[in-house]
């Protein structure tokens, strides 16, 4: 029987208190929500380790994602990141001005705008996704490979079903 959490208590305490309540959603999404929390602050650590803000490093994924030469349309940042195209264009303006992207001109369309991603920006994400990614492994050493891959399709089919 693994080691009793503050989940249990919580749950213990409710069930306690409100015995006509079913309270098993809690023993999962309580975790779920408590782990975001800690994962939220790893990936915070991790991003201001490498000197991106969470906004930015959500930009620079996705151009370093897309691939060489580094660049997508702003519309495309917009689908990726899911904010609104005034937010990017704003995002954009304040990438440019540190050095992390530049606006340039599509070449196949000369009224378009391409966002392309800097040296600064590609070191600086790579920086930010290698820490981030050695701190989530070490979070999840606790669990074996095939734990980690049932948790991984559990998790899948559960936010698959909430869209």
């Amino acid at each position: 029987m693994p080691p009793r959490d503050e989940v249990d208590r919580i749950v213990e305490a409710w069930s306690r208190e409100r015995p006509d309540l079913d309270f098993a959603p809690l023993h999962v999404l309580s975790r779920v929500g408590r782990l975001a929390k800690h994962l939220e602050r790893a990936r915070k650590a991790a991003f201001a380790v490498a000197g991106v803000e969470p906004w930015e490093f959500d930009v620079l994924s996705a151009l370093r994602k897309a691939g060489t030469p580094y660049q997508l349309s702003p519309t495309a940042l917009v689908q990726q990141t899911m904010v609104s195209s005034g937010t990017m264009t704003n995002r954009i303006d304040r990438m440019v001005a540190r050095g992390l992207v530049e606006r340039r001109t599509d070449p196949n369309d000369g009224r378009g705008v391409i966002v392309l991603m800097t040296a600064s920006g590609r070191e600086r994400v790579d920086g930010a996704i290698t820490s981030l990614v050695h701190d989530e492994t070490a979070l999840l050493s606790r669990m074996s490979a095939g734990e980690q891959e049932r948790l991984s399709g559990l998790l899948r089919k559960l936010s698959l079903d909430g869209e």
